[in-house]
């Protein structure tokens, strides 16, 4: 009998190219029939390790979840990039691989980002999603978010709405 041990995590470089697969993947599966083919597959080639790498360089906190040794989710987040989304602290990306949702990781993941941030003293927290990801949407209001503001985001040039879920 073999046992997965599923843990949540900082980052690091030997995490690269996991999270290029996981950005990979669950764009593909979140976002294909919202953002235009070639819009959505310029996006996907530009995350590739090197941008990872900048990324973990940049010191904005990104969180791993790993099944066993696979990098299977990810979410970073950090103080509000945006003053139009009203809150202290935003996650600003949390996905995970397409075969690994639903089973609860991303509710896991979504908790220990919101308890990292509160014991930073941030606790009103405050994520976008784009308006047509309904299940982004379902996934946020479940854990208690808040419709708020809505606006304007470019994905690889296409003017998308977005809609800010807002958390406590």
């Amino acid at each position: 009998m073999s046992t997965r041990t599923t843990s949540i995590r900082r980052a690091r470089e030997a995490d690269l190219g996991g999270l290029s697969k996981v950005f990979d993947a669950s764009w593909r599966e979140a976002y294909r029939g919202i953002i235009p083919g070639v819009a959505l597959e310029r996006v996907i080639s530009t995350r590739d390790r090197a941008w990872w790498q900048s990324a973990l360089r940049r010191g904005r906190p990104i969180a791993v979840v790993e099944t066993g040794e696979l990098v299977v989710g990810y979410a970073a987040y950090g103080r509000t990039r945006s003053r139009a989304l009203g809150t202290e602290a935003e996650i600003d990306e949390l996905y995970l691989l397409p075969e690994y949702q639903g089973v609860g990781l991303g509710r896991r993941l979504f908790r220990a980002v919101r308890n990292d941030l509160a014991d930073h003293g941030l606790t009103r927290l405050g994520v976008w999603s784009l308006e047509d990801n309904v299940r982004a949407g379902a996934f946020y209001e479940g854990l208690g978010g808040v419709a708020g503001p809505r606006a304007l985001d470019r994905v690889a040039g296409i003017p998308l709405p977005k809609v800010g879920f807002l958390f406590g």
